[in-house]
């Protein structure tokens, strides 16, 4: 192989070798930020992980909601229609937030309790995010499909 060819060849292979290492990073970096979709049935189920960060969505459980006057300590429960989970956020509310309504809250489990970071709430009457709505409508298929194939006493 000539002088030329071996310089090119090396060349492109350091080329694809700086590709890789930069998609490898990107991929780990994008990992990392990843907050996948719960419901508070599949969070209780433990399908969430321990300390993992993720997304709770379902409906703001009516009469759930509490916070003391002059604090921004908020404290609901999130209902999927089978299960409910106690959430903790602190810091200013959406203004649609409210009891009944869809909500979607980012953060993690401390002590049986979602800690939010983040709260999102749903824009108008009609509107429900499509992701939390899908996973509701699949865990009332399962619960369901459970109940009809339990014997009635």
């Amino acid at each position: 192989m000539n002088p030329v060819r071996r310089r090119r060849l090396l060349f492109v292979a350091l080329l694809v070798l700086a590709s890789g290492v930069v998609v490898s990073l990107v991929a780990m970096a994008l990992q990392r930020n990843v907050a996948y979709l719960y419901t508070p049935a599949e969070v209780l189920r433990g399908e969430a992980g321990e300390h993992a960060r993720f997304r709770l969505g379902g409906m703001v459980e009516k009469g759930s909601f509490k916070r003391a006057d002059g604090s921004l300590d908020a404290h609901f429960r999130v209902t999927d229609g089978d299960a409910q989970l106690a959430v903790a956020y602190t810091g200013i509310l959406p203004d649609l937030f409210r009891e009944g309504q869809a909500v979607v809250a980012t953060g993690r489990m401390e002590n049986g309790v979602f800690v939010a970071e983040n709260v999102l709430a749903k824009h108008d009457e009609t509107y429900m995010p499509k992701e939390v709505a899908d996973k509701m409508g699949m865990a009332h298929k399962k619960h369901d499909v459970k109940d009809a194939a339990e014997p009635t006493p």
